[in-house]
């Protein structure tokens, strides 16, 4: 039997549900060229009745709006990633701990605050959070490795709230969720949401988990949402730009920052990064997978973003939310999901079209050149002066330079390979390019010793 990509989607969706004994599960895929598809499988648990809309609890993926938060706060000036939290925050310890570790969890912080939070289920409120600090470990020394903390990522969402005048809720709404459209997004699920499970292991009995309320630790795990909203959500993490074109929530490049990879997840595997606040996932073939996952009692959900690699639209983004805390195969459904319909329904090809010629200062230096062993071929294209390794891969970013305003035969490496430095060109009496330096390393025209510093030999 041949399905359609839809058919073959929802098939994945119901699969994962029968196997994985979940009461209810509920999957959205967003892409930029083509209509929001969305697949909700189960009962809601209660007298709702299950739909795309349905509101289920999405647990650590809460952390990356906190991220966003806070990132929108250092764009604005008002801290520096660098900065100890004690300069923004009044804590009894731990002070000197900087945002970017507790965004990155490299900060070493204990994973949840004092007391057994998890057999009472009783979360302090900010008084309590900001106060027990002073019974909180470090277990590990700041930068030693990925240690993850709820902790942590409760005091950035407090951070942000004493910076902006209102609790971290208000905040979120005002900044977040509103310019973005998610309207279903809340840390308030009402009376329409899924009720959470744990089912039995040796039977089918699915027994219902109570409600909890994080309080002042709700900024690592308090959302609850809709597959629909989290769909758009992932797709804004993973192509900003698309979703956000004038930077109202954040600026494409901050994003950017924000899913560069700081440390491994696991140091055995190397299978999975974080960023600051985003879990990245490589697929391979430069692929990668940016989100988060969320666990609380009841309650699995998985949002990602797909960027790179062939067939990827554009505001690429999958959700899936399931109403069992034991239902682990919801874990892996987005990814397969992404890959599936880059696969099974790729972006349409855009057709090249001729553009504007390179302007007349630089077409000399156009073509190949070598640097040491290794052989560069500079080029002119979508308006910018680009430079690719002779034997990169096809889909490998090339670097991209930027004149400065000042000096035109500088040049600064504004993405890929040297980003930062400076890109110098060099030219005879008769004004032809006859050297480059990239990061102060010579580029000549044909392969060249060190010792031979003539670039017209």
């Amino acid at each position: 039997m041949v399905f359609s990509i839809d058919g073959r989607l929802e098939r994945m969706v119901r699969r994962v549900q029968a196997d994985g004994r979940v009461p209810a599960v509920s999957a959205a895929l967003h892409r930029a060229d083509r209509p929001l598809w969305t697949c909700a499988v189960g009962g809601t648990g209660n007298d709702g009745v299950l739909g795309p809309e349905t509101l289920f609890r999405i647990g650590s993926v809460t952390k990356t709006f906190t991220a966003v938060l806070v990132l929108q706060c250092r764009d604005a000036g008002l801290l520096d990633l660098d900065d100890p939290v004690g300069r923004h925050l009044d804590v009894p310890t731990h002070g000197e701990l900087t945002v970017r570790r507790l965004l990155s969890h490299t900060s070493g912080l204990q994973r949840e605050p004092h007391g057994d939070v998890w057999d009472t289920l009783a979360a302090p409120d900010v008084d309590a959070l900001l106060a027990d600090l002073a019974r909180a470990e470090r277990v590990l020394p700041p930068a030693r490795r990925f240690h993850y903390s709820n902790l942590g990522m409760a005091l950035l969402g407090q951070l942000v709230a004493r910076l902006r005048g209102g609790t971290w809720a208000e905040v979120l709404a005002e900044r977040v969720l509103a310019p973005l459209g998610l309207a279903a997004t809340t840390d308030r699920p009402g009376p329409a949401a899924a009720t959470g499970f744990l089912v039995d292991a040796y039977s089918d009995e699915a027994h219902p988990e109570p409600p909890t309320d994080f309080g002042a630790v709700g900024p690592a795990a308090q959302l609850w949402s809709t597959a629909s909203d989290m769909a758009r959500w992932a797709a804004f993490l993973a192509d900003p730009a698309a979703l956000d074109p004038a930077g109202a929530v954040l600026a494409p490049a901050t994003l950017d920052e924000m899913r560069w990879p700081l440390t491994v997840t696991d140091e055995t595997s190397w299978g999975a990064g974080f960023g600051l606040g985003l879990i990245l996932v490589p697929q391979g073939e430069r692929v990668v997978h940016v989100g988060h996952d969320g666990a609380m009692p009841g309650f699995l959900a998985a949002v990602y973003g797909r960027r790179g690699g062939d067939g990827t639209a554009g505001a690429m983004g999958a959700a899936v939310l399931g109403s069992s805390g034991t239902g682990v195969q919801v874990m892996d459904l987005p990814h397969r999901l992404l890959a599936a319909s880059a696969e099974h329904d790729p972006a349409d090809v855009e057709p090249w079209r001729p553009g504007e010629p390179a302007p007349a200062h630089l077409r000399g230096m156009l073509g190949r050149w070598w640097g040491e062993g290794f052989e560069y071929v500079f080029g002119w294209h979508d308006g910018t002066l680009r430079a690719r390794g002779a034997d990169d891969p096809a889909g490998k970013p090339p670097a991209v330079f930027a004149p400065l305003p000042d000096r035109p035969d500088v040049f600064r490496t504004v993405s890929g390979r040297e980003v930062g430095e400076l890109l110098r060109l060099t030219r005879d009496a008769d004004g032809t390019v006859v050297g480059l330096h990239w990061a102060t390393y010579r580029l000549t025209r044909a392969q060249q010793t060190f010792d031979r510093y003539d670039f017209r030999r």
